[in-house]
């Protein structure tokens, strides 16, 4: 019988009522109590602005004169009311236009997250889904009969997990990784990132110091891995480098590392530079996030040898780090100093419209409340910054989580968004921007996506009263097969599904197709799960073939926007070689 987790919840799942749900209730004192040295200094900047909790259907809902939902102004992170107006139940119904079922395989991935990557080998083509505390490979040659053939941690079922995970006693796992071909060793490579625990240890730094102390001393690797890969499976690769993004104390043992470890999927595309979104020392501690103790910046690092991974530079913008006065000035500038809720600092590494050993030059890093930045490449080991943006304050979520830049070469336009992190839609809606950067130097939001609306068929007007998470997450990765597709976009849309824009015009981004999944049955999935919806999708545009990774399953879809599906390998081997 399927055991519950320890601790099942991300950075994802945040409403309390959802944490009690799942089963891991735990007292979070109240009383302020902050002892280490980088969060006191932190705290003695600002005041408390956390916003108040608001009324549902009062202070925000559906609009009775205009059949309309009107977002909250700004919320605190956390627990997320229904409000008037919304479903009381679970929506049943899957709604798809331009879009077709290929095929569905349940309980493949957790319900809160799962990071993506393809690679081939012997003719076939595989798929690694993963999180910290799983990792499934499925055989994805003929997408209609994928086969699982790795199978490592937790699967997901009715009562949950089959495995307890205890997010506090972790000490190995496979965070954020990409896949590469190195021309050195003639073989593909893994660079996986490891981190400092994001969730299920720390509630409040402010009122928990004693697991503040715990995640100083992390019982696990801040930094990066390298491994071999001598076949398909993890149990064929061969681990080849360790590092630490502690730049400081680059020998320093696990539980004496500084820093956030490395966030999210590597950027590198097996030449020289690698680029690492992270923090290098706990000074990096200008953040409002209530959870999270550090204000990452980027890292370039040498690739040249993926055995031996060289640190080059660390990338540092104003308004990160403590007892450095310009940038706490930089962050007292910043209107959302003080309100205790969001996040400072970049989540993934850099984004490159073209990787620096075709010929890159520019980068751009999305930098949470920080704004977005363009950096000039021509030193790829030293990037340089050129241009900045801010925009107005949208809290609770994330702000400038993800860029899109697969059109800036055809366009000059990159897409940028944060994503939610309360449900019920019980913060500002999160648009996707649409930035003129032909001019890296002075970047300007031009316009925004459509807001996705239901279908006529619905038995709602708005998604917010589909209930869970509804907004925007991400445009897939990096490392897609066929790299991208002009004029074609999809993202991850959470309770609306998947969701394809045509941005053959980026200044008139359009809504060209969906596909909306049902909600599953309790006797599929538990109900505690349900907010987090559909919460990636990932593109084999050489394949036209785009997974959408939901909690219960991930699903093969086809769409004529990006033409008939294929089966097999489509010419260039993935990764590619040089």
């Amino acid at each position: 019988m399927p055991r519950r987790l320890i601790i099942t919840c991300s950075i994802l799942c945040l409403a309390a009522g959802t944490a009690l749900a799942a089963g891991w209730e735990k007292e979070v004192p109240t009383e302020i109590n902050i002892q280490d040295p980088h969060l006191k200094r932190w705290s003695e900047l600002t005041y408390d602005k956390q916003p108040p909790a608001l009324t549902p259907g009062e202070d925000y809902g559906m609009d009775p004169a205009t059949g309309k939902f009107t977002a909250p102004r700004a919320t605190a992170l956390g627990a997320s009311p229904n409000f008037p107006g919304q479903l009381t139940h679970w929506d049943d119904k899957t709604y798809k236009s331009n879009v077709e079922e290929i095929a569905f395989y349940p309980h493949i991935t957790s319900p809160w997250h799962a990071w993506p990557d393809v690679a081939d080998f012997g003719g076939k083509r595989y798929m690694y889904l993963h999180d910290r505390d799983y990792m499934r490979v499925l055989d994805i040659t003929d997408p209609a009969k994928a086969k699982v053939v790795y199978s490592k941690g937790g699967v997901w079922g009715p009562e949950g997990s089959s495995e307890d995970w205890d997010a506090k006693t972790v000490q190995d796992y496979f965070g954020g990784m990409t896949i590469a071909w190195s021309e050195k060793l003639q073989k593909n490579v893994v660079v996986a990132s490891y981190e400092i625990g994001r969730f299920g240890i720390l509630d409040n730094k402010r009122t928990q110091p004693d697991i503040v102390e715990t995640l100083r001393h992390y019982n696990s690797l801040k930094g990066f891995k390298v491994y071999e890969m001598n076949g398909p499976l993890p149990s064929d690769w061969t681990l080849i480098a360790t590092r630490t993004t502690d730049i400081n104390n680059p020998d320093a043992p696990v539980g004496k590392q500084q820093g956030s470890g490395s966030l999210d999927a590597p950027a590198w595309f097996g030449g020289k530079y690698m680029y690492l979104s992270s923090a290098p020392d706990d000074s990096y501690a200008l953040t409002e996030y209530p959870d999270y103790l550090h204000s990452p910046g980027y890292q370039a690092w040498d690739m040249t040898d993926p055995a031996n991974p060289v640190f080059v530079s660390q990338v540092t913008v104003p308004g990160q780090v403590v007892g450095d006065k310009a940038s706490e000035d930089a962050y007292l500038m910043n209107p959302r100093a003080g309100n205790r809720t969001s996040w400072m600092g970049s989540r993934m590494p850099l984004f490159l419209p073209k990787p620096v050993e075709k010929g890159g030059k520019i980068g751009f890093g999305a930098m949470g409340g920080l704004g977005f930045y363009t950096f000039d490449l021509t030193n790829p080991g030293t990037p340089e910054m050129m241009g900045h943006l801010s925009i107005p304050p949208s809290f609770a979520g994330t702000e400038f989580d993800n860029a899109d830049t697969s059109q800036y070469e055809r366009t000059g336009y990159v897409f940028a968004n944060g994503y939610p992190m309360n449900s019920n839609c019980y913060e500002p809606y999160k648009d996707v921007l649409v930035i003129d950067a032909k001019d890296p130097k002075d970047p300007k939001v031009v316009a925004t996506f459509p807001r996705p609306t239901p279908p006529a068929e619905a038995e709602f007007t708005d998604y917010c009263q589909r209930r869970g998470s509804f907004g925007p997450k991400r445009s897939g990765t990096t490392h897609q097969p066929g790299h991208s597709r002009d004029g074609i976009l999809p993202y991850a849309f959470y309770n609306a599904g998947l969701q394809i824009f045509d941005v053959k015009d980026p200044k008139d981004p359009k809504i060209a197709g969906y596909y909306v999944p049902r909600f599953p049955k309790p006797e599929q999935m538990p109900e505690y799960t349900y907010e987090n919806a559909s919460f990636a999708v990932f593109t084999e545009y050489d394949r036209n073939i785009i997974w959408l990774i939901s909690i219960d399953g991930i699903r093969a879809l086809k769409t004529p926007l990006l033409g008939e599906p294929k089966t097999g390998l489509a010419g260039e081997v993935w990764p590619p070689r040089g």
